[in-house]
């Protein structure tokens, strides 16, 4: 059974919604889409780091439109594995493990995949929205379209835009 590696924060969890919301908080502005799209994170908002440092940021973001589903579905035909780069923030790990308990509950605790580098990770192919990552996958790799990625070329990846296309490209 193939092996997929689906990234967690920008592909399953909605965290620009949580940058998005904090953003306004402190600042009492919204930034539109057009103001953060080709700009990474910590450029388009400023605070990013105590955003992902702030209690709850990762257990209460919401879900992707449609992942439930699409993971769920997947997850019958390939042998799926949640993976986050989460030690990039350590107080995440129990917020994230909590958040996918919560709304992946077909997700066992065997599949949660929580390291460093994803440099380590073998799959036949990975889902993610960040180069860093799918740019050192030896496998098939397809970005997730975020707004930090919008504007660059996919090159060697394959591009979706939402879990809908996840689902027509990896089902039968």
């Amino acid at each position: 059974m193939k092996r997929i590696s689906i990234d967690m924060d920008g592909v399953i969890a909605n965290v620009y919604s949580q940058f998005a919301k904090m953003y306004a908080a402190e600042t009492g502005k919204v930034k539109t889409a057009a103001e953060i799209t080709g700009i990474p994170e910590g450029v388009a908002f400023k605070h990013v780091l105590q955003y992902v440092n702030s209690p709850g940021f990762f257990r209460d973001a919401p879900l992707m439109e449609d992942c439930q589903g699409a993971v769920r579905k997947l997850n019958d035909h390939y042998k799926i594995f949640i993976v986050s780069a989460a030690m990039e923030f350590p107080d995440s790990l129990m917020e994230k493990q909590s958040w996918l308990n919560e709304h992946f509950p077909f997700i066992s605790w065997q599949q949660m995949v929580f390291c460093g580098s994803k440099e380590i990770i073998k799959a036949d192919i990975m889902i993610d929205d960040h180069f860093k990552n799918l740019n050192f996958f030896d496998g098939e790799t397809i970005l997730f379209t975020q707004p930090h990625n919008k504007l660059a070329d996919a090159g060697i990846h394959k591009r979706v835009n939402n879990w809908k296309e996840i689902e027509q490209m990896l089902l039968p």
